[in-house]
């Protein structure tokens, strides 16, 4: 009779953008965390504040160690492919997922590179604009997953010698090929990832 049955608020949050669990069922899956952090991704969505602290919870519990490197790269490569992949990694940032994840991308957020190359400064963000970047031009994915592995070894820097990060390319290839490794991503990403490191 077009009468909506909504019993938790759900056209309310797609009108405010927002992506909320509906039971602590939510829980019972890890990787629901990288799945929320992808539609944050595609469609742009802010994570609910009580979904975050579950999201957090399950991180915190260790749940995460349990997700295979496939179910984890499969997520990962869907959220690379996405408009705005930056997003993903954000939301993996907010909940603590991406250190235990992938800890070679958060080790650099807060790593100061030269404004006069980065205007961004901070390697992190570098990354994410790059991301962001590589989606809008509409990139492979073999290209897009090098564009998050180029920069990692400037998460290892010293930061004595900060903003400079002399040497980082090969810092950055050892890290990317242990990165590809673990993840056990496709010969084409882990070569391309490499190149450009």
């Amino acid at each position: 009779d077009g009468a909506l049955i909504d019993p938790y608020g759900g056209e309310a949050d797609l009108r405010a953008g927002v992506l909320r669990h509906v039971s602590p069922a939510f829980a019972e899956d890890p990787l629901r965390v990288l799945r929320v952090a992808r539609f944050a991704a595609r469609l742009g969505f802010a994570v609910a504040p009580e979904t975050e602290a579950l999201m957090r919870a399950i991180v915190g519990g260790g749940e995460l160690a349990e997700l295979t490197p496939e179910r984890i790269w499969r997520e990962l490569a869907r959220a690379l492919m996405e408009t705005r992949p930056s997003r993903f990694f954000v939301a993996l940032r907010r909940c603590g997922a991406l250190a235990t994840l992938l800890p070679e991308i958060d080790a650099l957020f807060g790593v100061p590179q030269p404004v006069a190359y980065h205007p961004e400064i901070d390697a992190g963000v570098h990354v994410l604009q790059a991301l962001d970047f590589a989606a809008a031009a509409g990139d492979s994915m073999p290209v897009r997953y090098a564009v998050l592995a180029h920069d990692l070894g400037k998460g290892v820097t010293a930061p004595a010698e900060w903003p400079r990060h002399i040497g980082h390319e090969a810092r950055s290839v050892r890290l990317a090929n242990a990165l590809s490794e673990r993840l056990r991503a496709p010969v084409d990403c882990r070569d391309l990832a490499r190149l450009a490191a």
